[in-house]
């Protein structure tokens, strides 16, 4: 598949190029920052632009088959990242429907799902990170009401750990006892979505 990745020089969009390189597709990085992938630079197309320009992102959508994308705040959140996700889908919706390109798996956080008790991660995300939780809710909100094929995918806390394959999905819930998962697991259950089709227009909760 020809899978055009967001994000990709974080902790999950680096893994997403790293398991789909070893899955046999063709991703290409859209970036600010190319100088970052050098070490993938032989093995990947590597485009230059903005996240937050749909122009520029919808100039390299066609010929692809999905967006996976990572993107997000870095932590500690700067002031002038605060409403980074909402303005993301509105550009990424805005590129979709200007390019044709109608699939794409989303990470969002699992701090929305307001149903979980074991952890109480809604609760947990009001309580520590309020910021995160608005805007990530206005992110989704311009997502699912997009009219186009969107994954949303909600791990809880992301960890280092070693790629395992392992993970506990569930459509519209947290698992029970979802406490984290490894960022290499995310991109693998992102690719295996994108391959197989999977959660159409749905929000799935992914832990370890």
């Amino acid at each position: 598949m020809n899978l055009l990745v967001l994000g990709a020089t974080g902790g999950i969009g680096i893994e997403i190029l790293i398991r789909s390189l070893e899955r046999g597709h063709a991703p290409t990085a859209f970036v600010r920052a190319p100088e970052r992938l050098k070490p993938f630079a032989d093995r990947i197309s590597i485009a230059t632009g903005d996240p937050l320009d749909a122009i520029s992102m919808a100039r390299v959508m066609p010929g692809h088959d999905v967006v996976l994308s990572a993107l997000g705040p870095r932590v500690p959140i700067a002031e002038t990242d605060a409403h980074l996700l909402r303005d993301f889908a509105r550009a990424l919706t805005n590129a979709m429907r200007q390019s044709g390109l109608r699939r794409a798996i989303v990470v969002s956080t699992a701090f929305l799902f307001r149903d979980a008790l074991i952890p109480p991660a809604y609760l947990f995300g009001r309580l520590f990170f309020p910021g995160v939780v608005a805007d990530a809710t206005e992110m989704e909100a311009t997502l699912r009401t997009s009219g186009l094929d969107i994954v949303i995918v909600r791990p809880p806390q992301l960890t280092d750990k070693p790629h395992t394959g392992k993970f506990r999905v569930r459509q519209d819930h947290l698992p029970a006892f979802g406490f984290s998962i490894p960022r290499a697991d995310v991109a693998d259950f992102m690719i295996q979505t994108a391959e197989h089709g999977l959660f159409r227009n749905a929000v799935v909760g992914v832990t370890s």
